[in-house]
């Protein structure tokens, strides 16, 4: 990958609940994806050298190079995406109460997607102590208390992690 492809997978999106920008991370599928690529590409190029032998070791090391690439490649998270997602699934969520519209949940569904862009080999437990001091910040508009919010912004998180929803 370019320097100038790179930049390009690594610059920053707005975020649509809070107007501000995160760095962007790998999703699990852009990873798998790199690892598939990557090994047929390392398996081919050892299989040309020293056959069907090279072949098996090459895809062995090509998917696990690939990975790595992949993660590179799967910088992108779209948010447009990812609110419309949850926009569209927010009402059978077990947490869901009709009480709230979908513009109180929308800042907590934000906030666990830009919290897992900033911690992505942290677990949700974690760092929810301060996700829970820093929500009162993050919330904009939404009427949700942090002990309603944190299962939406959970969610998210659990969906980006591909463990989830």
């Amino acid at each position: 990958m370019t320097p100038e492809q790179q930049q390009a997978y690594s610059s920053k999106v707005r975020q649509p609940d809070s107007g501000t920008e995160d760095p962007l991370t790998s999703h699990p599928v852009g990873t798998g994806v790199g690892a598939v690529v990557g090994g047929a590409i390392g398996g081919a190029v050892a299989g040309s050298i020293v056959g069907p032998v090279g072949t098996a070791a090459g895809a062995i090391t090509g998917a696990l190079l690939g990975g790595a690439a992949g993660k590179g490649i799967a910088t992108v998270v779209d948010p447009d995406a990812e609110d419309q997602y949850w926009h569209d699934h927010h009402g059978r969520r077990p947490y869901y109460d009709s009480t709230y519209a979908y513009d109180d949940y929308r800042p907590a569904y934000g906030y666990g997607v830009s919290a897992y862009q900033r911690y992505p080999d942290r677990e949700f437990d974690d760092i929810e102590a301060d996700l829970h001091r820093d929500w009162g910040s993050a919330r904009g508009g939404s009427r949700l208390e942090w002990e309603h919010a944190r299962h939406a912004t959970r969610d998210a998180w659990l969906r980006l992690r591909g463990g989830g929803v």
